[in-house]
């Protein structure tokens, strides 16, 4: 428990330098591509339409459904849930490695290295903020109007920031010790783009499977900002056991990753 406080202390201390050094981080990332930053944008464009053609043209997807009524095409749908797994996606995969690529800098600095994973996410959420915003005014012109469902967004915003922050400090701890694990991470995260319900309905299911595929943590977001987006109702109040099974699994997650940072950081410049 020392050891959380400990690390989001430093957080709450180092907080502008960490916006300073995600704004560079983000300019550095695209300093060399003719398009710049506008590469932010286009990459998602291209995987969207990709997975658009496969899973819904190719496929012929019915629409979706909902409880409270709500019936969507397939591509509303999809775009609705993958919006933020393009946040998700990056953060982690960049999380993991984030301490051992960056510690012969940081270590002339006077910088805590939990701060790390830190502005690697935030660098990755502003261009999420540019791209949740062209999928609003999308869905404007797709008869999906703004609602008061959009109340919700900085709530899984922040959620779904702290939850990574949390996963980081444990993937990016064990990767400076042992760095084939963050290969093994980033296997994991393309598989888990196909086996978290972001492509296909979760609807078509049975019960079990249904409960079981709920218990994975990107569900609760994912879902949580379709819901918001396509204003089908409260779904942190609605599914009021996924909210509080979500910040459980957030809590220990935050604890393991603090205990492990802080047991193990004077000692990963020997892992160089």
């Amino acid at each position: 428990m020392v050891s959380m406080f400990k690390v989001l202390k430093e957080q709450y201390d180092n907080f502008h330098l960490i916006n300073r050094l995600a704004a560079y981080e983000l300019k550095s990332a695209n300093n060399n591509n003719y398009l710049g930053s506008l590469w932010e944008l286009l990459n998602p464009a291209i995987q969207i339409a990709i997975y658009w053609f496969v899973f819904g043209f190719v496929q012929g997807r019915d629409p979706i459904s909902y409880e409270g009524g709500g019936t969507y095409n397939y591509f509303p749908w999809m775009l609705a849930g993958i919006t933020i797994w393009f946040f998700i996606y990056p953060s982690i995969t960049h999380g993991s490695k984030s301490i051992y690529t960056r510690l012969k800098m940081v270590s002339r600095m006077n910088f805590p290295l939990s701060a790390i994973p830190s502005y690697v996410i935030l660098s990755k959420l502003m261009p999420q903020l540019l791209l949740m915003l062209v999928t609003i005014i999308i869905f404007q012109f797709m008869g999906i109007p703004i609602n008061i469902y959009y109340l919700q967004l900085p709530y899984f915003l922040v959620a779904t920031i702290l939850f990574l922050f949390s996963l980081s400090l444990i993937t990016s701890t064990i990767s400076t010790i042992v760095r084939d694990f963050q290969m093994l991470v980033q296997s994991l995260m393309r598989v888990l783009l196909y086996i978290t319900p972001i492509l296909w309905p979760l609807g078509h299911f049975g019960d079990t499977f249904q409960f079981v595929m709920k218990l994975n943590p990107f569900y609760y977001l994912i879902e949580g900002f379709r819901y918001a987006l396509l204003g089908e109702g409260w779904f942190f109040i609605e599914h009021g056991w996924l909210t509080l099974y979500f910040w459980a699994v957030l809590l220990v997650f935050l604890f393991l990753g603090s205990y492990l940072h802080v047991r193990f950081r004077r000692h990963f410049i020997d892992f160089l």
